[in-house]
């Protein structure tokens, strides 16, 4: 049975500022396929298979649009300046009133922010114009990069189950969200930032918290990364690390960071701390505490389209640093 919709006002597909959602054609099977074809994106989707045969890729867009037709599910392209950056979907549950959705981004284009816009256009777009009360999602429990987008749109978890991934070839714990509000209503769909509001200072600024590390591999160097393009400072060399999201440790927003800059684990007890950075910057306050890492499992990659460099204690004051990370550096040279 076709729902009919055309009495709702809501435009007839998401909108974002900085992403194009449109219906996925036919012509959109080839570059489907190049992005999900990947275990790292894969491995955390349940129904598809790796590897992920083209044709598959195919009849899964014709499927779609089958049911964008009956009214029971609508799947869009997330796409800019016409390329196509990953997948974003909806199914329809009218006796429950509800809708599950899903989506996935291609490892190239990990880290910009753009699940994060794509989910809050897509919970606005079905609140306005499906007969639903909630939105839910069912993430992998090891997905920390999808957990985190689903908690920057507003979701809390409210449960947990089993469920058969077919790329893992069996059953594997997964974590369920729900939201029954859309963003602008949550008050916390936004996209994703840098730094996290911990508190006021005495002054009015807000204190920001974040968090970085010194990965020290066994030559005695100390990995530093640029800021990608698009950010604050672009291109400022840094010591890796990021935001400390509401309700997590230092330690736990640190590993999950590296997880998502660099592709690597590391153990809290590999972590020690060493000093912090404390900086006026400007409209607000920076205190990043800094920590020492010399064991990790994997090899950083620039996942985030950011530049690595292994550098010298003695070399590191050639690299053109934040301000806040420049008294860092004296320490780290008595140290080493």
């Amino acid at each position: 049975m076709t729902i009919d919709l055309s009495h709702q006002t809501a435009p007839p597909h998401p909108y974002s500022d900085h992403l194009t959602l449109r219906p996925l054609e036919s012509r959109d099977a080839g570059a489907v396929h190049r992005l999900a074809n990947d275990w790292e994106v894969v491995r955390m989707l349940s129904n598809l298979p790796f590897p992920y045969p083209l044709g598959l890729a195919e009849s899964w867009i014709t499927g779609t649009q089958r049911q964008a037709q009956a009214g029971t599910a609508w799947h869009f392209a997330m796409e800019r300046d016409g390329v196509l950056l990953g997948c974003i979907g909806v199914t329809f549950e009218k006796l429950r009133k509800a809708a599950r959705i899903g989506y996935w981004v291609g490892r190239a284009h990990w880290g910009q922010g753009i699940a994060t816009q794509a989910v809050q256009a897509v919970l606005k777009w079905a609140f306005a114009r499906l007969n639903i009360e909630r939105v839910y999602a069912e993430v992998a429990e090891d997905n920390q990069a999808s957990i985190s987008v689903l908690a920057r749109a507003g979701f809390r978890q409210v449960g947990a189950d089993i469920r058969h991934l077919v790329a893992r070839g069996g059953r594997q714990p997964v974590l369920i969200f729900e939201t029954t509000t859309p963003p602008a209503a949550a008050g916390t769909a936004t996209p994703k930032t840098e730094t996290s509001d911990m508190s006021v200072t005495e002054t009015g600024k807000r204190l920001i918290l974040v968090v970085a590390v010194a990965l020290i591999n066994a030559d005695g160097r100390i990995l530093l990364a640029t800021r990608p393009e698009g950010k604050n400072m672009a291109g400022l060399w840094e010591f890796p690390g990021g935001k400390v999201e509401a309700g997590e440790t230092p330690e736990a927003a640190l590993i999950r960071e590296l997880r998502e800059e660099l592709g690597i684990e590391i153990n809290p007890s590999c972590l020690s701390p060493f000093t912090f950075a404390s900086h006026d910057i400007g409209a607000g306050h920076l205190l990043m505490p800094l920590y020492l890492c010399r064991a990790w499992s994997g090899t950083p990659m620039a996942k985030e389209g950011q530049t690595l460099a292994w550098v010298r204690p003695s070399e590191m004051a050639r690299y053109d640093m934040p301000e806040a990370d420049a008294p860092l550096i004296p320490l780290l040279q008595s140290l080493l």
